[in-house]
């Protein structure tokens, strides 16, 4: 599917790392998961999803136990959880997640990043039609076959197993994201490099080289909002 998953994250790590704006957003998605349902994982699958993907970007205990414990005690802070689509250089496709207590500055934020980085908004639907909701595994020191057959025998279906860079990936429907951790979990596999549900593009383009450094200044302006969770898109950036 060619998305180089480890490469991907690494990258936004590295980026993320000069600040703590990485570990703020993660706070907030970690309150709102718990707020949602019980502040347990074991129980609240949304919130198991997101420690599990915090966990890969190395965010620090503190932050997440404030988190919950800030979900536990009844804070009355609450979020929008909002889904912004729209168009990069070349008509790339662009789904930007955003989770807000201020549904206008977010909007007004997510359109001025498009509009000055080559990009236009577009309505719901517009893009998201092209996109695949998608659970995503990163496992190293296994082999493909390895991972398929521990899948295999514990009766999880998923969509494809490929060896990509030194790592195996794993691609699932999104509500088996329990499910194949559960199968890892059981045959003493609990560190991923890679582990959250994403939307992945039906079709991956290419763009020449001026508009792809374009394209790349636009997903940082939408990255670097703080109230914007997760970028999406369709191109392939070579990483």
């Amino acid at each position: 599917m060619g998305r180089k998953w480890n490469n991907i994250k690494e990258k936004k790590a590295s980026k993320d790392a000069n600040t703590s704006r990485i570990y703020a957003k993660f706070g907030r998605e970690i309150y709102v998961a718990a707020k949602q349902g019980e502040p347990d994982p074991e129980i609240n699958q949304a919130l198991r999803v997101v420690l599990e993907r915090a966990k890969t970007y190395n965010v620090p205990k503190t932050i997440i136990e404030r988190a919950i414990e800030k979900a536990k005690g009844g804070s009355d802070e609450s979020y929008d959880e909002l889904r912004y689509e729209g168009f990069g250089p070349n008509g790339s496709m662009i789904i930007v997640d955003a989770l807000t207590n201020n549904v206008n500055r977010t909007a007004s934020d997510v359109r001025a990043a498009f509009g000055k980085n080559g990009g236009n908004m577009g309505v719901s639907g517009s893009v998201s039609y092209m996109f695949d909701a998608t659970a995503v595994f990163g496992i190293e020191g296994k082999t493909a076959d390895e991972v398929l057959e521990i899948l295999m025998e514990a009766d999880v279906d998923v969509r494809d197993v490929l060896e990509e860079d030194e790592a195996v990936i794993v691609y699932a429907e999104p509500d088996q994201f329990h499910a194949v951790q559960e199968a890892f979990k059981n045959v003493g596999i609990t560190e991923f490099t890679v582990a959250e549900l994403t939307m992945l593009p039906q079709n991956e383009i290419t763009l020449p080289e001026d508009a792809q450094a374009q394209f790349e200044k636009l997903i940082d302006a939408l990255e670097d909002l703080d109230d914007v969770r997760q970028v999406y898109h369709n191109v392939d950036l070579g990483e």
